[in-house]
């Protein structure tokens, strides 16, 4: 996408994400650190602050997990050894204790599947939503780009489905 389309389709999508009810019901949001061509998350984490919500984002420690730590706007940045940005000594949330996950896809389908950078962080992350009767916390809602979405994903077995998938056309989603 050309940089003025991305800024206007990730305007249309934040708006989106900061009207919805889970975004507005929410006291703790996790959120990802865009990179160029991705979303801009800015907008979100920043109502999320003005909303007074206690804001994380993901780091990828040694061992292959991603833990969320705490965002403030004083919170000192720095790029990880994939090039994303993370939040430096800061403290840590337990993921089972977040409302709202703002998650990243390279790719997505109208089932709610999603394709990430190919680390399954995510989805070794929240393990624990596999077998869940109902969707209760947290809520992973993937925003992308409609030039995003695919006919159809074929999951493996440990794929975590998100909750919802906002594009610039609007929210995705499906009874879980």
């Amino acid at each position: 996408m050309h940089e003025d389309a991305r800024g206007a389709a990730s305007a249309r999508i934040a708006s989106s994400l900061m009207n919805s009810r889970e975004f507005l019901a929410s006291k703790t949001l996790a959120c990802y650190l865009h990179d160029w061509d991705e979303v801009d998350t800015r907008a979100i984490i920043e109502r999320a602050w003005c909303a007074k919500k206690r804001v994380f984002a993901p780091i990828i420690d040694r061992h292959g997990g991603m833990c969320f730590h705490a965002l403030h706007p004083d919170t000192r940045l720095e790029r990880n050894r994939f090039g994303l940005w993370e939040p430096v000594a800061s403290s840590a949330i337990a993921p089972q204790k977040l409302d709202v996950v703002v998650t990243p896809a390279v790719a997505f389908d109208d089932d709610l599947n999603r394709i990430g950078m190919g680390g399954g962080y995510f989805d070794r992350c929240f393990a624990f939503l596999r077998n869940r009767k109902q969707w209760l916390r947290p809520k992973l809602i993937g925003i992308a780009f409609e030039c995003q979405r695919v006919e159809k994903i074929t999951p493996n077995r440990w794929d975590i489905r998100l909750y919802r998938v906002i594009s610039e056309i609007g929210p995705l989603e499906k009874q879980q």
